[in-house]
């Protein structure tokens, strides 16, 4: 007997229950939104999307009772039973590729929920906007959700435009490759047929482009303590595990040189490297030495357009460069091929988001690592005492070079106190900083000066009234800015003349007190007219390409004395430096944030590393207030251990960072009361919450130490507790069902780096 054949559609006829099964299993996307849903929601894939939508995949979708179409990311793709409730579904499809890969997307989940922030913010956050707007013009899908009015079918020159448009193309292209008009493509736009988008396709220029040539010489040899941390690196290279190393190396140790032999042997392997530095100040430097080494180098960093990042991001997924440089989103760059991640100057704040999502790319680079299964590298003369904590506790590994390579000596330090009549003159310089650039100059050497204040005067007052200048929308006095006599906020950036007299009491002239870099650089040009002078702040350094230049010039010896703010302070390497002066060490010692003693000593510490790398010799002159405070005097003796010793037990006693966590919430309103009862409608939340877990303490609410800013009252509460986990579950409890008024706005931020 002839063997039997049955065909599905017979089957499904003679079982039409199956057929039912079936029509209520589909395709869903779980998808989220850029903007607006703080859940991931779920949409219907039509059949003519299945094979486009796709997790990493940005798509549109309608949403609300208006089906508005609105751009989300899909994150999952499942088969399976569908829902009582009939779903909407998917109406286009907007990249040809995923722009996220799974561990991406991953990623992005876990940073939501560690510093929890929206989903969707995380995603558009990884993601450069040169990348997100890539596509020029494509065909929308002509699918409508379920119940909507069906689309009206395209005319014929429709039609051939239509499906002309399934490459990218410009309007003008579509046009003169089917004979059609430019109206009828315009049309197709307006219908929502076809879309416009923005175009990356200029080439990269910038920091892509090469920069002159700078020899960067490998040593013969590392020394000892260099060679026994490239060997721990490599030992978790070759065997293809995570582990966090910290080079804990005085300045002018040679870290870079270990950061560079740890890239080399992963390019050796194949793989890809990425680098971070803390400021774009320090990028040209530092890509200098690893083109001089490497060749093509990829650099991502915030000055980029937004082509030159798409075309650089497109290099590095690739895998056709295998070097990544870049400031703190260069984490999220595209290597299909990680084999190794350095954070250098890890203890900078820069590295600590100040926009949602607050991530830290420190901890980010650790969970890449981990995942990746490799080693993470982070570099310091003075590493936070975040990470000085893991490695006591054993979590991470740390190597030590405590000298200079090359046989130079760490400067001495003199220390300028202040208080005594003597060190005063009347301008910022006290006789023995001016007597120590005298030196340096007449040696041949250079300069540099550090004032962490940028303008001409902080403070503008009447000496008759004491009236003082101060911001109309913030809590903080004008800087006066030369020339034009303008006070400038550096809160806001509200920009406004200062009078000739006073404006309450009508006095001539206003007192000009406190001394900005402008001031500094003014003052040194007039007492050292045969020296070459430049200033390197933010109101310099506007301009496209000013830090490299202003650090080619000091490099090639066309400045002899460099004044700047913090972005002078670390990570740059000029060997005819003889002297580095500290202006005001105090300048944010005294701050209402737990850290300012950590940062002071950092700051002055990383300086001072600048002085004496060659053969000239250095000094260091540090002018303070506060000689005997423990930071000062740690840094004035280049013992930065020191400074961690006394501060871990003041730390663990308040159960502060790193021996806790804290959650700070940032209300602000235009109306003070406003902002002062929903702070206490949270902190009254929070204390609630917290009844029941005995370590967990709620401060609050109080004005923040800057208490308004553009034109927005500030009042903050802060949680602490020593678990991260249970402090944010805690804080989601307490605050999910808040309804804000409409004149308030709220921010979270865990593990804050700022408290003002």
């Amino acid at each position: 007997m002839p063997e039997q054949h049955t065909t599905q559609r017979e089957l499904f006829e003679s079982r039409p229950e199956w057929a039912e099964d079936d029509a209520r299993r589909g395709t869903i996307a779980t998808v989220v939104l850029s903007e607006g849903v703080d859940k991931p929601l779920d949409y219907l894939v039509p059949e003519p999307l299945a094979a486009t939508v796709e997790p990493g995949r940005r798509v549109r979708v309608p949403l609300g009772r208006a089906n508005r179409e609105r751009l989300g990311y899909c994150v999952a793709v499942r088969h399976g039973e569908l829902p009582q409730a009939p779903l909407k579904s998917v109406v286009g499809v907007e990249d040809e590729k995923p722009l996220l890969s799974p561990r991406m997307i991953e990623l992005t989940k876990w940073m939501a929920d560690r510093w929890m922030a929206r989903w969707g913010e995380v995603l558009e956050a990884v993601l450069p906007a040169g990348v997100r707007l890539r596509t020029r013009i494509r065909m929308s899908p002509l699918l409508v959700s379920s119940g909507a009015a069906p689309a009206r079918s395209p005319t014929p020159s429709q039609a051939k435009v239509l499906a002309a448009a399934a490459d990218p193309k410009t309007a003008e292209q579509l046009a003169k490759e089917t004979g059609a008009s430019r109206a009828v493509v315009s049309r197709l736009v307006k219908l929502g047929l076809l879309r416009e988008a923005g175009t990356v396709e200029r080439p990269s220029r910038g920091a892509a482009a090469e920069r002159p040539a700078i020899t960067h010489d490998r040593p013969a040899e590392l020394s000892p303590p260099q060679e026994s941390a490239l060997a721990a690196i490599k030992d978790s290279m070759r065997a293809s595990r995570h582990e966090t190393i910290v080079l804990f190396g005085v300045t002018g140790s040679g870290k870079t040189e270990v950061y560079l032999q740890a890239v080399e042997e992963t390019v050796s392997y194949g793989r890809q490297a990425i680098v971070l530095v803390p400021e774009i100040s320090l990028t040209p430097q530092t890509c200098d030495r690893f083109r001089a080494r490497f060749g093509t180098v990829a650099v991502l960093h915030s000055h980029l357009t937004p082509a030159e990042r798409h075309a650089q991001w497109r290099e590095i997924a690739s895998g056709r460069v295998n070097v990544v440089v870049g400031a703190r989103s260069a984490i999220f760059a595209p290597t299909p091929r990680l084999g190794l991640v350095v954070i250098d100057e890890e203890h900078e704040s820069s590295f600590k988001q100040a926009t949602a999502p607050r991530y830290h790319a420190r901890d980010v680079a650790e969970w890449i690592a981990k995942a990746a299964g490799v080693p993470l590298v982070l570099g310091s003369a003075t590493p936070s005492l975040e990470t000085f904590a893991r490695c006591l506790s054993g979590d991470w590994r740390m190597c030590r070079l405590a000298n200079r390579v090359g046989g130079s000596q760490l400067p001495a330090v003199i220390t300028v106190d202040l208080r005594e009549r003597g060190s005063r003159s009347r301008g910022a310089v006290s006789p023995r900083l001016a007597a120590g650039i005298r030196w340096a100059l007449d040696g041949g050497g250079q300069v540099m000066l550090l004032l962490n204040r940028r303008g001409f005067a902080t403070h503008v007052q009447c000496q008759a009234c004491g009236h003082a200048a101060r911001c109309d929308q913030c809590d903080l006095a004008l800087t006066l800015h030369q020339p034009g006599n303008r006070g400038i906020c550096h809160g806001c950036g509200l920009v406004t003349r200062i009078p000739a007299d006073c404006p309450d009491c009508r006095a001539p002239g206003l007192a000009h007190s406190g001394t900005g870099t402008q001031r500094l650089e003014e003052q040194i040009r007039r007492s050292f007219p045969d020296a070459a002078v430049a200033r390197m702040d933010t109101d310099t350094m506007r301009s496209r390409g000013s830090h490299e230049r202003t650090l080619d010039a000091f490099r090639n010896r066309e400045i002899d004395i460099l004044v700047g703010t913090q972005m002078i302070a670390k990570g740059l390497d000029f060997p005819a430096v003889m002297l580095v002066g500290v202006v005001n060490a105090d300048a944010a010692l005294h701050l209402a944030d737990f850290r300012a003693s950590e940062r002071t000593c950092q700051l002055v510490t990383q300086v001072a590393g600048r002085s004496g790398r060659g053969s000239l010799g250095g000094r260091v002159v540090v002018q303070t207030s506060t000689p005997d405070h423990p930071a000062i005097r740690a840094a004035a003796v280049h013992d930065y251990e020191a400074f961690v010793r006394s501060e871990l037990p003041v730390r663990e006693a308040l159960l502060y960072p790193p021996y806790g966590h804290i959650v700070r919430i940032v209300v602000r309103s235009v109306d003070e009361r406003g902002a002062s009862d929903w702070a206490g409608n949270v902190a009254d939340r929070l204390r609630q919450e917290a009844a029941a877990m005995p370590l967990v303490r709620v401060l609050g609410p109080a004005p923040a130490p800057i208490a308004r800013l553009r034109d927005r009252f500030r009042w903050h509460v802060q949680v602490h507790g020593p678990d991260g986990v249970a402090l944010r579950d805690l804080v989601a409890r307490a605050t999910a069902s808040l309804k804000t008024p409409d004149d308030v706005a709220w921010i979270i931020d865990v593990d804050p780096v700022e408290m003002l």
